[in-house]
């Protein structure tokens, strides 16, 4: 994310991302925990977390989730 963490300017980036992403709209993702810090929780609506793994694993490119781990 290249979007400064200044005046929610950062989430609201990771929501736009997330939204492109799982081809939903903006409306249907809400940061429920971490607002001010760098992990956070996003609670998504209108797919199920296997769908959202799954959509989300397969634009990483390499069909697997990068949890837990950092560049």
């Amino acid at each position: 994310m290249a979007a400064p963490a200044e005046s929610g300017r950062a989430n609201e980036a990771l929501l736009e991302l997330l939204g492109e992403t799982l081809g939903i709209a903006r409306s249907q993702l809400r940061v429920v925990a971490g607002a001010s810090s760098r992990d956070k929780i996003v609670e998504v609506k209108g797919i199920n977390a296997e769908e959202s793994e799954r959509m989300l694993s397969a634009s990483a490119g390499e069909g697997e989730a990068y949890e837990g781990k950092r560049p």
